[in-house]
């Protein structure tokens, strides 16, 4: 079993990556595999809406998106982490998110467990997590939680370590991956099949 871990912030080794770092050591410790995957510095291109991803199976802007989404089958699980920046997530990790989200094959990600972490210096950590949070919530995916919302403070990585609430969350989240995981691969092995859902149905607001 195995778990992707997205740093979508524009520092590699910030305080992002501290906690994300922290899941990954319990997780290791639980027996699970992870990797943490840095989107990077460069521009993130955004979602334009052209549904082309819906006609042709992937993004048409043939980039980080679309080797994720190819590589995902890979993975049981995804934690995504974002610095907040004016009370929500950055923008590099919800353009990367939107057209993630929105262009990969469904069956790739329903039923699959799924969690955010976010870093803040002091405040709107909450806003930014739920934030991060529809993603799974719209797609049939199982959000995981820990003892408090997963958010550690600090300026810097060196600032996070003293944070011990927080990295303390951290490995609470894994441990609770870890056993949704186990719980999860015992349930298909004593012949318990995941929900089969019906056609989605869409509807407006608007009266005709």
């Amino acid at each position: 079993m195995k778990i992707l871990l997205i740093n979508g912030s524009p520092n590699e080794e910030g305080c992002v990556n501290r906690a994300l770092e922290e899941v990954c050591s319990e997780l290791e410790r639980n027996n699970i595999e992870s990797e943490i995957l840095w989107l990077g510095k460069e521009p993130m291109q955004d979602c334009i809406a052209c549904f082309g991803c819906q006609f042709h199976g992937r993004c048409v802007y043939d980039d980080l998106v679309n080797e994720t989404a190819e590589r995902f089958d890979e993975f049981d699980g995804i934690i995504i982490g974002s610095p907040v920046y004016y009370g929500g997530a950055n923008g590099r990790l919800t353009s990367f998110m939107d057209r993630f989200i929105f262009s990969i094959d469904k069956s790739k990600i329903t039923g699959k467990f799924a969690a955010s972490v976010v870093s803040c210096r002091r405040g709107g950590a909450s806003g930014a997590f739920e934030r991060l949070n529809q993603y799974f919530l719209m797609t049939n995916m199982h959000v995981v939680s820990s003892q408090y919302w997963n958010q550690v403070h600090g300026y810097t990585a060196e600032d996070v370590e003293k944070d011990l609430e927080g990295l303390q969350t951290m490995r609470t989240l894994a441990k609770n991956f870890a056993y949704l995981l186990n719980s999860q691969k015992a349930a298909s092995e004593s012949g318990i099949e995941k929900p089969e859902y019906e056609e989605i149905t869409f509807t407006n607001f608007i009266d005709e």
